[in-house]
């Protein structure tokens, strides 16, 4: 398989209608200026320099604000720039994210004259009420709309959703997975919501309005999450922010972060959970008091069966008192494992 990159360009507020509750890009992108096709060529410029896989698959995405909100001549600017590479074989392809109230036919038409292949929706939740409560300034009929135009004029479609929003309950956020599933997205980001400095969520936060999931409750809302789209073997791309010298433990004097459940390994923690998870309901399906139990799975898999910092092995040690030996098998499918008891208490 080739390896692809990602060459991202940040357009932070330049289309936003409004600001979201949550919403802060300048500092979640760490991008203070906007862009122009100067700076963008030098990024992608930079990028290619260092990628030596001349065998790689190369992805243009532009990344933060709303790219089909901006002004049709800057829109044109940079895609036409972005295009030039697909053109002289350097990149393969673009990616683009959005609004779902951004979206028509003129637009859609646009895109594809410059080769792009995915669009990737803010959806956030599919409950109307938390959208208005998060000022997203669109609804989840919007959504639906969008979501079937891009897929029916041919592009990949990709959905991001957050978990922890004002008012937003597990409820709601499983019914917002099951309702993206019905879209058939190729694609989906999971983000915990994260109090952002300089954000309308910030003052609800020092005002004792609103209060952030903590890293436990948001590992345990992800996990539901993740096993309906993995269920339907929908794309999940990424959960939680990426870490960045702004994105970073609040305590940092350069992060944006002033509270909730941020974590540098969010992702590795809900995956480990579910392995954790699938692990325990296997041995008390055992009508045996076990000791030991050796899991053997796909080398790719082996380090979130340990979990971050082994913390499976000693939960398991803790909890149940079962030792976990784990072996690799390059032969087992990545997401499946053998199970074998290897030791059991005589009483």
């Amino acid at each position: 398989m080739k390896k692809q990159y990602i060459i991202p360009i940040f357009v932070p507020h330049l289309g936003c209608p409004n600001d979201c509750i949550f919403c802060n890009q300048k500092s979640i992108s760490g991008q203070k200026e906007n862009i122009t096709k100067f700076k963008a060529k030098k990024i992608i410029d930079d990028y290619l320099k260092n990628i030596k896989d001349t065998d790689a698959q190369i992805e243009i995405a532009f990344f933060g604000g709303s790219f089909t909100a901006i002004e049709a001549e800057k829109q044109e600017e940079l895609l036409k720039l972005a295009n030039e590479y697909i053109e002289n074989g350097k990149v393969q392809s673009i990616r683009i994210s959005t609004r779902p109230d951004c979206i028509n036919k003129e637009i859609l038409k646009r895109l594809k004259k410059y080769q792009v292949k995915t669009i990737e929706l803010g959806v956030q939740s599919a409950n109307d009420y938390i959208l208005k409560r998060s000022n997203r300034g669109h609804t989840f009929s919007d959504v639906k709309k969008a979501s079937k135009m891009i897929r029916w004029n041919g592009f990949k479609l990709g959905h991001q959703m957050m978990v922890g929003l004002p008012e937003s309950t597990r409820i709601d956020e499983i019914n917002t997975a099951k309702a993206l599933v019905k879209l058939k997205p190729k694609m989906v980001r999971i983000y915990p919501v994260l109090v952002v400095k300089n954000t309308r969520l910030e003052e609800e936060y020092k005002n004792g309005e609103y209060e952030p999931l903590s890293i436990v409750q948001a590992v345990e809302v992800c996990k539901e999450i993740v096993r309906i789209f993995a269920d339907k073997n929908i794309d999940i791309i990424r959960v939680g922010l990426q870490n960045t010298d702004e994105i970073c433990e609040p305590d940092n004097k350069n992060s944006q972060v002033v509270a909730g459940p941020y974590h540098p390994a969010f992702r590795q923690l809900v995956e480990s959970g579910m392995w954790y998870d699938s692990i325990v309901s296997k041995i008390k399906k055992l009508n045996v008091k076990v000791k030991e139990v050796e899991v053997s799975v796909n080398p790719i898999d082996s380090n979130n069966v340990i979990g971050h910092k082994k913390e499976n092995v000693k939960k398991l040690k803790d909890t149940y008192d079962v030792d976990l030996i784990l072996k690799q098998d390059e032969n087992i499918k990545q997401g499946k494992s053998k199970i074998e008891i290897t030791k059991v208490y005589n009483n």
